[in-house]
């Protein structure tokens, strides 16, 4: 099976952005958060980011 990029259904807490990158990195969602939340902090860019991901990103396809 090929790895792809796209949004967790079971691991999100707004639109699984974040759980579906860990999913495709293979580490815990909380540490994709942790750092998303402080690259928001430090540069703000943060928030658009996971907006146009949102947007770009397929939704995993139920299994």
């Amino acid at each position: 099976m090929t790895k792809r990029l796209q949004r967790s259904r079971t691991e999100k807490m707004i639109a699984g952005v974040c759980g579906g990158i860990a999913q495709y990195l293979e580490v815990d969602p909380t540490l994709i958060r942790v750092i998303w939340v402080l690259i928001t902090l430090m540069a703000g860019v943060g928030v658009l980011l996971y907006l146009i991901l949102w947007v770009i990103m397929p939704l995993e396809s139920p299994e």
